[in-house]
């Protein structure tokens, strides 16, 4: 578990973009299970999240043409309990942090994993989120 205040700063650069933390299981069911395009980020301390997923998180958010209806983040060593029952809902894919999950109707339509995210620059990331919103939301 990482301490809370390291944390703090990577956690807000999603909520304050209007990202809802998911700190327990029911709240993850809660999110997930309704209707409409729920959009997941798993949040993570690595390079690759503060480097790439979260700068395009934020910009895809900012400049897509249609958005989620509902962004909910979870955070990876952190909201242990929350994230596991997180990544029940993304199941096939095995465990990954960071990455996204965009659902709707509370299906699963668009996982993007970590590798997908090391190596690709965050205006990359973004792009492509902003063409998956359009198509799913």
């Amino acid at each position: 578990m990482y301490p809370p205040e390291l944390v703090a700063p990577m956690k807000a650069d999603l909520t304050s973009v209007g990202f809802e933390e998911l700190l327990t299981p029911d709240a993850v069911d809660a999110a997930l299970k309704q209707s409409g395009t729920v959009f997941l980020v798993f949040n993570s301390v690595c390079g690759c999240a503060a480097g790439a997923a979260r700068p395009a998180v934020r910009d895809a958010i900012r400049n897509a043409k249609k958005r989620p209806d509902k962004l909910v983040t979870v955070f990876a060593g952190v909201d242990r309990e929350a994230v596991n029952r997180a990544r029940e809902y993304t199941l096939p894919y095995p465990p990954s942090s960071p990455s996204m999950a965009l659902f709707k109707d509370g299906k699963l339509v668009h996982f993007i994993e970590r590798h997908q995210i090391e190596g690709n620059s965050a205006e990359t990331i973004s792009a492509h989120l902003q063409k998956v919103f359009e198509h799913y939301c």
